[in-house]
């Protein structure tokens, strides 16, 4: 969070330097990026095109990363045992029907991206419905988060003044917080589910 924060600043006033910052602000923790982009936007610190834009770079790339790293781990033969053939097979010939929805569907379950993610990359499921879905669920997702950040943000400048940049922390923990919770509590629904 506080490197995050630290980045923006570092940043400056200068709209490449802003968007960097940003795109690497995505990749230590992508809520807290999009929540702080926001408030700098409020803030008058940074346009909104240049934040938004950034946002959606790093959070794609970020998730090509995940395909990419799924794609190599394929490569290596100890990867490859842990899953039988005819299971890869399987799941390969699903995921190729499934890849888009699957994708799309897993930006917004918390704790889902990163096993669906490398799993489709492990899996060889087609890149360009991989990336279409990544693209579009993120341009959701992101817009949003960064847009409640930014009414967010507003009231913070308008009712703390000076102590909105510690409102603004305390929301980018509570979002960050929340998808931690909302993780917990899902796999605690399912280790409910699967004891009778």
């Amino acid at each position: 969070m506080i490197s995050v924060s630290a980045l923006l600043k570092a940043a400056g006033a200068h709209p490449l330097f802003q968007a960097i910052s940003i795109i690497v602000g995505t990749f230590i923790l992508e809520d807290a990026a999009t929540v702080l982009a926001a408030m700098q936007v409020q803030d008058g610190k940074i346009a909104w095109w240049t934040a938004l834009i950034a946002l959606y770079i790093g959070i794609v790339v970020g998730d090509i990363g995940l395909y990419g790293s799924g794609r190599l781990a394929a490569l290596w033969p100890w990867a490859r045992r842990l899953i039988p053939e005819q299971d890869r097979t399987r799941g390969r010939e699903w995921i190729e029907r499934h890849v888009f929805r699957v994708v799309f569907v897993s930006r917004f379950v918390p704790g889902a991206r990163l096993p669906t993610y490398t799993s489709c990359g492990y899996l060889h499921a087609r890149f360009a419905s991989f990336a279409l879905a990544a693209m579009l669920a993120t341009s959701v997702w992101t817009t949003a988060l960064f847009e409640l950040s930014r009414h967010v943000g507003q009231m913070l400048i308008d009712h703390l003044g000076a102590w909105r940049w510690a409102g603004a922390a305390v929301f980018a923990v509570v979002v960050v917080l929340a998808g931690r919770l909302a993780i917990r509590l899902r796999g605690g629904a399912k280790g409910n589910g699967s004891h009778p």
